[in-house]
């Protein structure tokens, strides 16, 4: 018994059993025939990846769009396929539009169309030096044939995949040079009228004063705004983790009608200004041992102070920012919602307990 207890801890040091995370256990909760990859394979040629291309039927989202290949990762791709050697599989996922954008092959299919547009001349061979320096419209037809008819395979991620499933597999094929966020991954998956309305109010000068996002590349606020938009109309219903929350918020609102576009504009514009004019300078921020806001946000107080600020609908209590700074110091010193904004802060209780703290502090205040 002794010998197998020493073993299984060997076992145990070598080979870790990693619990099942959030993610994999919220996959677990979607009925077992919705769990299934829904694929179809097709072996592409050249010729007509650039026809596709170019009429966009392929597409490369605007997350995606960031080409960092120089020109001799390029030139290789290209004699590869002089070569015949084998490329990596593209991955594809089908609109609702019947398009297909690109998931994991954005470096390739650009190049590609760079190089038969003559974007580049070919530069770092090893094959064939004798291609050096050439662009593809100097090239001799039989290799500029040879390299339209050759053939890449693309998988194509079906429409009809659960969504849950989808948002998986982008994280598992997030191989590019620059690694996707979730939500980067979110925006290719659910891009419609929401998406579009996060982009644009993520843009609005007030929120980018408030937030300190003037320059949001990563989509850092447009996660934050989403954010907003779920736990203000869902918080109800909100269960962990928080990334399948905001999944599925995005899912059922995806194609929203103008109006309810409108509607989120104005909630959202409401909110903002009411938080610049009750915290200024503090919103979304804890302070220092000084008492000085610390520079970055917040994420969790930002959920507290944004739903709350909402639902006293423009009725903001009379008092000075720095006022406001005061009572907020004494708010953060309570140990309670000082663990709902530090520690384990997307469980379904700190969530709705935060939330909840600051809109009945707000009323404290009185108004």
């Amino acid at each position: 018994m002794r010998k197998e207890t020493n073993a299984k801890k060997l076992a145990d040091q070598l080979f870790p059993i990693k619990a099942s995370s959030d993610e994999e256990s919220e996959l677990l909760n979607i009925p077992p025939d919705q769990r299934r990859l829904h694929t179809e394979t097709y072996d592409f040629s050249v010729a007509t990846i650039h026809e596709y291309l170019k009429k966009k039927y392929i597409y490369i989202p605007k997350f995606q769009r960031m080409y960092v290949w120089n020109r001799v990762q390029a030139s290789r791709l290209i004699e590869s396929l002089v070569i015949q050697c084998p490329i990596p599989v593209i991955y594809l996922n089908q609109e609702s539009d019947e398009r297909l954008s690109v998931i994991d092959g954005n470096q390739r299919l650009q190049s590609l169309q760079l190089f038969l547009e003559d974007g580049f001349a070919l530069n770092g061979l090893k094959a064939y030096p004798e291609l050096e320096d050439t662009l593809y419209s100097e090239l001799d037809s039989r290799i500029q044939r040879h390299i339209l008819n050759r053939t890449l395979r693309c998988i194509v991620i079906l429409k009809d995949t659960h969504p849950r499933i989808k948002f998986d597999v982008f994280e598992r094929l997030n191989t590019g040079a620059v690694q996707l966020n979730p939500q980067e991954i979110r925006h290719g998956i659910y891009h419609g009228a929401l998406i579009d309305t996060i982009d644009n109010l993520s843009d609005n000068i007030t929120w980018k004063e408030v937030s300190g996002y003037a320059n949001d590349k990563r989509m850092k606020g447009s996660v934050l705004i989403l954010r907003f938009f779920a736990l203000n109309e869902d918080l109800d219903r909100y269960q962990k983790p928080l990334s399948a929350f905001l999944n599925d918020y995005c899912d059922k609102n995806q194609f929203i009608q103008k109006d309810r576009q409108r509607e989120l504009e104005s909630l959202f514009m409401q909110t903002i200004s009411g938080v610049k004019q009750l915290l200024g300078q503090y919103a979304f921020r804890t302070f220092d041992e000084q008492g000085s806001p610390n520079k970055n946000i917040n994420a969790a107080l930002f959920d507290a102070q944004m739903v709350g600020i909402s639902r006293l609908n423009g009725d903001l209590p009379v008092l000075s920012i720095e006022g406001m700074r005061e009572k907020l110091i004494q708010l953060y010193s309570e140990e309670d919602f000082k663990e709902s904004i530090t520690s384990g802060t997307s469980t379904t209780k700190l969530v709705k307990y935060r939330i909840a703290r600051f809109y009945t502090f707000l009323e404290s205040l009185g108004r």
